[in-house]
C-alpha cells in the first residue's frame, strides 16, 4: 500500500510489489514476483513467455520512483515522475513467469527535481538487465 501512496501508477502497470533495503537518498530494491498471469505474457509470448525488457526498465523507474517520494516526503506523493533518459539498456537473460526480480536502483546524483539512477535487475543473484536512466519530478 505505500508503494501506491508514493507513485501514481496501478494495475496492471505497477510493476514493483514491495520494497526492501531502502537507504534514503541512496538506493533501495524492488521486488517483483512474476507470474504467469501478467496480463503481457499472452502476447509476448504465449509459447515461451518473457517479460518485455521495456517493463523491467520500467520497474526500475517504478522503484527509483518510490524510493524519491520515501526520501523528500508526503509533499511528493503522487506526483508524477517521468523519463528523460535511458542509456546503457542492457538485457542478458530471460525473465518469465516464477521468476523473481530484484530491481536495485543506486542514486548518481540528484539536481532540484531531476535525479539520475543506475538500475541492475536480478533474479536469483544473477544480472538480467541493466540501464542508468534519469527522471524528472512533475507536479
Amino acid at each position: 500500500m505505500q508503494i501506491m501512496q508514493c507513485i501514481p501508477h496501478r494495475y496492471p502497470f505497477l510493476l514493483i510489489d514491495k520494497m526492501i533495503n531502502i537507504k534514503a537518498g541512496e538506493s533501495a530494491v524492488g521486488v517483483k514476483n512474476v507470474t504467469v498471469n501478467e496480463p503481457f505474457f499472452q502476447g509476448h509470448f504465449p509459447e515461451r513467455p518473457v517479460m518485455p525488457g521495456v517493463l523491467i526498465v520500467e520497474a526500475m523507474a517504478q522503484t527509483a520512483a518510490t524510493l524519491v517520494v520515501m526520501t523528500l516526503g508526503k509533499a511528493f506523493e503522487g506526483k508524477l515522475v517521468y523519463f528523460m533518459t535511458i542509456e546503457g539498456a542492457k538485457f542478458r537473460r530471460p525473465v518469465g513467469p516464477g521468476d523473481q526480480l530484484h530491481v536495485e536502483v543506486i542514486k548518481e546524483r540528484s539536481r532540484a527535481n531531476v535525479w539520475k539512477f543506475k538500475g541492475v535487475a536480478r533474479v536469483d543473484g544473477t544480472a538480467v538487465a541493466e540501464a542508468t536512466f534519469s527522471a524528472m519530478i512533475m507536479g
